[in-house]
């Protein structure tokens, strides 16, 4: 697992900061789990068919291509796939690694998501599946 220091993750949450700063909460939200999922032991296989699943959603809802919220049935189906108390408790853990109070913005919404774990799922799941809407 790379080490939150590492100058991407760094860069990667400078971005974060500056859209939570810019007033931008969802994009800046999903941007902040993404970049903790990206340090989350996930199943690629489970995650593989968990997202295909997504897809069917978001396609039976018309444009599979329109913005995501946390909120969406696609990102609900994929915050129910994957959900486990391990993966809560690594993702409350890994966006508690990525505070720092040089980033005022994104300790906010970390604590946001830290406080409401089934929020943190479903951002997650957002992110997730924004990833694999980008790889098409």
């Amino acid at each position: 697992m790379p080490a939150v220091s590492d100058d991407g993750f760094r860069v990667a949450l400078d971005g974060v900061e500056a859209r939570l700063a810019a007033g931008d909460r969802i994009e800046g939200t999903v941007s902040l789990a993404y970049v903790a999922a990206q340090l989350l032991a996930l199943d690629e296989a489970e995650l593989a068919a968990a997202r295909r699943r997504a897809m069917f959603v978001l396609a039976a809802g018309g444009d599979p291509h329109r913005e995501l919220d946390p909120d969406s049935p696609a990102v609900a189906t994929l915050a129910r796939d994957l959900d486990a108390p391990e993966l809560r408790a690594d993702l409350v853990r890994t966006l508690s690694a990525l505070a720092d109070p040089d980033r005022p913005a994104t300790a906010a919404a970390i604590d946001e998501l830290v406080a409401d774990d089934d929020l943190a799922l479903r951002t997650l799941a957002t992110a997730l599946l924004a990833e694999e809407l980008a790889e098409e």
